[in-house]
């Protein structure tokens, strides 16, 4: 199995009125590959945020390998 950072990303208006990306929640899983990272990630942000739905609080998933140094 394989660390993924798994990010759920929003669009926000900042104080300038221009686009801002801010992170709604970063979570560290591990899986056998991205697609399940992102699915497990999903699971777990909805129950924290008392959600059906992931994409009512963020606009997209980032997801990375979780880097380690040797």
């Amino acid at each position: 199995m394989s660390r993924f950072v798994v990010r759920f990303m929003k669009n926000v208006l900042g104080e300038n009125g221009r686009e801002l990306e801010i992170c709604q929640s970063a979570l560290e899983v591990e899986a056998s590959n991205e697609g399940q990272a992102t699915e497990l990630a999903k699971r777990i942000f909805c129950k924290a945020e008392a959600l059906c739905e992931w994409s009512l609080h963020a606009d997209r998933i980032q997801v990375k390998a979780a880097d380690f140094p040797s």
